[in-house]
């Protein structure tokens, strides 16, 4: 039941059909209304709630349905700067916070912590009896909650599976959360059939396109000048964005931590460029990749400012008024391109995804970055952006995937047939 206590004053303007669904709660909570379809959605770091914002405020503000917020992973980090917060300021409800990360840096810390969340996740939905659990991506606490709602027979709904990132342990992730969900909203037709492969029945795999990029045709980004007030930071003639991740495959961490220095040495050869740096995340190996990064701006103060997390409109403002995204973010991969920005992709993390002709590919070594840096910030380079196409859809995939939640039929959801492909044995 809807606990009236939990009812907020919310006065940010990006939360009115939020308000308007808290009152429908509400009137419903106190009229023992029930009959609306729960929709639990689960995230566990920030960039995973930039792509599900548009999907949360659309849920939130639908009559027939009832959100079910789940914070977990990063999100309740100081270390990662509390992101949780940011949720709650957007006028969200969270209506259970998970803590799953223990205190360590490894692997072993990483596999212990998806052992607490499978706990946790079993706990909550059952608390929660949501008709349908919403999970986005790849990490591995989406694994944990994925496991949890296929032993409780809850219907899951999984958004970006299909995709390729074979340089992270997220690859085999995705692939095995798609294969305990039942509905799958993918980001183009060549993931819909990597998903089909995969044995999904095609009448439960939809293309509306990637969620993410709902953030870029309905928020009103900051212009150059109120970035620079946001960030207290001075942009340039050139301004990089560096955005790096740790590779999750990798046996041994300091591969990782090699990488993260050549990126660093790299950046040495361009003492002109002013340089915005987003910590890295709560997977094996970021804090110190996260350790490095700060102490590179230190020391490159003032033109190298390091933020733990910028949040969605900082990051996308960042990345619309920088010449180049250097990292080995899947914003590059996605984002970027809509922005007409260039990305510098480094290494094997987002090896498989499908690319726009915005995006150089380079390996792990100076020579290499410092040559992909200087091609992505040439002339010539720079004046092809504008016709750069997105190729992850661009129509509101948020709305879209919302009206399927609540059309969708759950009779006999959880049971699944694999769907065999025309093979001759």
């Amino acid at each position: 039941m809807f606990n009236i206590k939990r009812l907020q004053k919310v006065t940010s303007p990006q939360a009115a059909s939020y308000n308007l669904a808290i009152a429908i709660k509400v009137e419903q909570a106190v009229m023992g209304c029930t009959d609306r379809r729960k929709i639990c959605v689960v995230t566990g770091s920030r960039a995973e709630y930039g792509l599900l914002y548009w999907l949360l405020k659309n849920i939130a503000g639908d009559p027939e349905l009832l959100l079910q917020l789940v914070a977990t992973g990063a999100h309740l980090s100081p270390e990662y700067g509390l992101t949780y917060r940011i949720i709650e300021n957007d006028g969200f409800t969270i209506d259970e916070k998970l803590e799953i990360l223990l205190s360590g840096d490894t692997k072993t810390a990483m596999a212990k912590s998806l052992g607490l969340a499978v706990i946790g996740f079993a706990e909550l939905l059952q608390r929660l009896q949501p008709d349908l659990l919403v999970l986005l991506g790849d990490r591995y606490e989406i694994l944990a909650a994925a496991q949890a709602a296929l032993l409780l027979a809850v219907p899951v709904a999984h958004i970006s599976g299909g995709e390729c990132t074979e340089g992270v342990v997220d690859e085999a992730v995705r692939h095995a959360v798609t294969k305990m969900s039942h509905l799958h909203f993918v980001a183009c037709e060549v993931y819909r059939k990597r998903v089909i492969q995969l044995g999904e029945d095609p009448g439960r795999v939809f293309n509306y396109g990637d969620p993410g990029l709902d953030n870029l045709r309905r928020l009103t980004l900051f212009t150059r000048s109120e970035l620079e007030q946001q960030l207290d930071f001075e942009l340039g003639d050139l301004n990089f964005l560096v955005a790096y991740h740790p590779l999750t495959l990798d046996k041994d961490q300091a591969e990782g931590i090699q990488g993260i220095n050549e990126l660093l040495a790299a950046l040495d050869w361009f003492p002109q460029a002013r340089i915005i740096i987003t910590g890295a995340n709560a997977d094996a190996g970021g804090r110190a990749i996260n350790e490095r990064l700060r102490a590179y701006a230190r020391n490159n103060s003032p033109r190298v400012l390091y933020c733990a997390s910028l949040g969605q409109k900082r990051y996308l403002s960042a990345l619309k008024h920088c010449q180049v995204l250097i990292g080995n973010s899947s914003s590059g991969i996605v984002e970027a391109p809509v922005l007409q920005t260039a990305t510098v992709n480094i290494g094997e993390r987002q090896a498989g995804r499908l690319k726009a002709a915005s995006i150089i590919d380079c390996r792990t070594a100076p020579a290499e970055i410092i040559k992909s840096i200087r091609l992505a910030t040439s002339p010539a380079f720079q004046n092809q952006l504008a016709e750069v196409q997105s190729l992850y859809g661009d129509d509101d995939a948020s709305w879209k995937i919302k009206e399927s939640l609540k059309r969708a039929s759950l009779a006999g959801l959880t049971r699944k047939r694999f769907y065999d492909l025309d093979f001759t044995y």
